[in-house]
């Protein structure tokens, strides 16, 4: 069965200062990068033959630490179709201002809807459209020739992947949050069905251990 891993990048400067960065290549904070790097030490357990990623910075870079920390030269590709979710006119703005300025149900349905777009930018159907374009036409062949495929990309890049996979509502993907760092592995059958998902993360006591350096 051929493992496809998602991984989200780690904590951004702008997710620091929650504000929302969509395009905007901002780069990781340093607890990003320490994400990153553990979520490298975690996927030792699961060889790794490609790396598909994004082309905004605190994605790739997500990438690179990983391909350090598994310290094998992995191929990576990168695509702006993994790119994050456009957030047009939101982009830049603090999420907690936005809330207050706009009320907590336009900020919900600009967040966290299936087909409401914010003011210039996508909504994540629109995102969805050009993730599913390229994950068939570039990821899909990877998968079915027996590789093991990582994806580093954004929050709304994965959430519009995870509900293809899981064949979730629009309803039901608006409370599906994917945290940063942690790798969701998902092993699929021959037709590149999920047979099962989860999660890889370090021991208790090497997270501690890597947090008291």
């Amino acid at each position: 069965m051929p493992a496809l891993i998602l991984l989200r990048h780690g904590e951004s400067e702008w997710n620091r200062q929650n504000r929302f960065t969509g395009w905007v290549d901002v780069d990781l904070s340093a607890r990003g990068e320490a994400e990153a790097r553990r979520a490298g030490q975690a996927l030792r357990a699961l060889p790794v033959d490609i790396i598909f990623t994004s082309a905004l910075r605190r994605a790739w870079r997500t990438a690179e630490l990983v391909r350090e920390e598994l310290g094998v030269d992995i191929p990576i590709e990168r695509s702006e179709a993994l790119n994050e979710r456009h957030y047009g006119q939101l982009q830049g703005l603090n999420k907690d201002e936005v809330r207050q300025q706009y009320g907590e149900e336009q900020f919900r349905l600009w967040r966290r809807s299936y087909d409401v777009a914010p003011p210039g930018g996508e909504s994540l159907a629109d995102t969805q459209r050009r993730v599913l374009k390229y994950y068939r036409e570039r990821i899909e062949p990877e998968l079915r020739a027996g590789k093991n495929v990582l994806i580093v990309a954004h929050g709304n890049s994965l959430r519009a992947l995870v509900m293809e996979l899981e064949q979730l509502t629009p309803e039901q993907i608006v409370t599906v949050e994917i945290p940063t760092g942690i790798p969701f592995v998902y092993w699929l059958d021959e037709e590149l069905r999920v047979r099962s998902r989860t999660t890889l993360e370090l021991p208790a006591e090497q997270l501690a251990k890597e947090e008291g350096r």
